[in-house]
């Protein structure tokens, strides 16, 4: 996965409440083991018609959400059931974060460990994203930080360790693997 320090992009609005993850990654997708490719099928209920072909009143759809890397979301995105498929199909999308003013656990903590940030926000910037398709925003994982078109600066709150690694983009194991000079050298002086 990438690194994520800072970056500046347009936004997408999702403005639904309660989306859940097989809303985003309906179940039927679910048989892949590769995080590749599966991006096609992010909100596939939604995006296609039964004969597959895309909605043109779907957000994603619209010529103006192409290259965002940034979903503004309704409150309590990601609910329901447990599946890292549904970051992994956001990521695959082109996705970086996603802005909502709650995110379920289980997403935020799959999330993390698949190179998407889960950004959350006070209702009052909210509202001002929500107000504003397509602005751009700035975000900054290094001060934690949400920058808004008109200057906003709102201050998000991220767990340390997946912090230190999505600035790195590497996941759990990539970080043990990084350690293994230590661990061979722990190894070697215990008995």
């Amino acid at each position: 996965m990438d690194p994520i320090r800072t970056f500046t992009s347009k936004t997408v609005l999702l403005p639904i409440d309660n989306v859940d993850t097989d809303q985003i990654i309906p179940a039927r997708f679910l048989k892949v083991t590769s995080k590749v490719g599966i991006g096609k099928h992010l909100f596939a209920d939604w995006r296609y018609d039964a004969a597959g072909t895309p909605k043109p009143d779907f957000v994603l759809n619209r010529p103006e959400a192409q290259g965002a890397h940034v979903l503004v979301a309704g409150d309590n995105f990601g609910c329901g059931s447990s599946r890292e498929h549904a970051p992994w199909a956001l990521y695959d999308d082109g996705f970086r974060a996603v802005v909502s003013t709650t995110i379920a656990d289980i997403f935020r903590n799959n999330a993390l460990k698949n190179g998407l940030l889960p950004i959350v926000v006070e209702p009052a910037v909210h509202a001002k994203l929500m107000a504003s398709p397509g602005a751009s925003v700035t975000v900054s994982l290094e001060d934690q930080t949400l920058t808004l078109a008109d200057g906003t600066k709102a201050r998000f709150p991220i767990d340390a360790f997946a912090r230190y690694c999505l600035l790195n983009g590497i996941d759990e194991l990539g970080f043990l693997l990084s350690q293994e000079e230590a661990i061979a050298g722990y190894e070697k002086r215990s008995p």
